[in-house]
């Protein structure tokens, strides 16, 4: 039998984790606390640990402290890795593995959710209803059939909602840098500046990487339409904050969905009702405009990414155990 310690596990995970340690006869143990400096040490004692951080590990100390007491992997059951300094962690020796497709619909259907919101101008619907101001004037609507979706970064969820606006009869550009040929004949692979000049809706499916970090800035927005609206459901720092509320203050765009910010680590998974977002200016700004929906990074958030969440993450770590290669190791 292994011992397991999972990190920052939320009441909705135990059910599922439960499941899995009656399931595969290991002990699962679970704590609320991310691991930092301050909460390595309760991993002692432990063959193996999966975490799922909210920001940045905060000390490289730490991947060298799980290796000094016997740990030999690191498994964040989330699809990014960029909470984990991949180099520490390998110069510690340990195997890094993540969750690559825990459920590539469930982000997909809330980015369709998202597309249809923006086409809807639902943000800006509600906000005149909550006011009791029900006139009509400049919320005529598009139908899905007849707009033009961009979807930047077209691989596992970005493939998946192509297929769903395709059904929906919706014209599909994508840009990436990998094409798909299995997605020919759903999507029309273009560059991303053309994309974003015909979209009447954007929307972001990359992964956070240096390449990827404010992947969208002021030149781009100025580049679409100002009827357009930008969904992210991907990572915040994919999008220049400073620049969306640029764009949206000065009408190069017309609405925002996001699910994921910049600097939301204190922000999303926390109630604000009695202090608000006054220390985070660029978000408090975005939440009070109109034309804006956020969300708390809830987009994977369904009944079988959990499950798949815990069991993906698990497994592989019951694989390292035993001595076997994990699936989802990320070198």
């Amino acid at each position: 039998m292994s011992k397991i310690l999972m990190y920052s596990v939320r009441d909705d995970e135990e059910t599922a984790i439960a499941a899995h340690a009656q399931q595969s006869g290991n002990q699962i143990d679970i704590t609320r606390d991310l691991l930092s400096k301050a909460t390595v040490a309760q991993a002692d004692g432990y063959d193996g640990i999966v975490i799922q951080q909210r920001a940045p590990i905060d000390d490289a100390a730490v991947y060298t402290q799980l290796a000094s007491i016997g740990i030999k992997q690191i498994t964040t059951r989330t699809a990014g890795v960029d909470t984990v300094d991949l180099a520490a962690a390998h110069a510690a020796g340990l195997i890094v593995t993540n969750v690559p497709a825990y459920s590539p619909r469930s982000v997909a259907e809330h980015a369709l959710m998202s597309i249809f919101r923006i086409l809807r101008k639902s943000a800006i619907v509600d906000n005149r209803v909550a006011a009791n101001d029900y006139r009509w004037g400049g919320l005529q609507a598009k139908e899905i059939h007849s707009a033009t979706i961009g979807i930047i970064g077209a691989g596992r969820i970005g493939g998946t909602l192509a297929g769903l606006l395709h059904a929906l009869g919706a014209t599909v550009l994508a840009y990436d840098v990998k094409p798909r040929a299995d997605l020919d004949g759903i999507v029309t692979y273009t560059s991303k500046e053309d994309l974003l000049k015909r979209s009447d809706v954007v929307s972001l499916h990359v992964d956070l990487n240096s390449s990827s970090e404010k992947l969208i800035g002021a030149a781009d927005f100025k580049l679409m339409q100002p009827t357009a609206g930008l969904v992210n459901a991907s990572r915040g720092p994919v999008v220049d904050t400073a620049a969306l509320v640029a764009a949206l203050e000065q009408k190069e765009i017309a609405a925002a969905c996001l699910d994921t910010v910049e600097g939301e680590a204190n922000i999303f998974a926390f109630d604000h009702r009695t202090d608000g977002l006054s220390d985070y200016p660029l978000v408090e700004k975005l939440h009070a405009m109109p034309n804006v929906i956020i969300t708390p990074h809830i987009a994977f958030f369904t009944n079988i990414a959990v499950q798949n969440m815990v069991d993906i993450s698990l497994n592989d770590v019951e694989l390292i155990l035993a001595g076997k290669p994990p699936v989802n190791e990320f070198k």
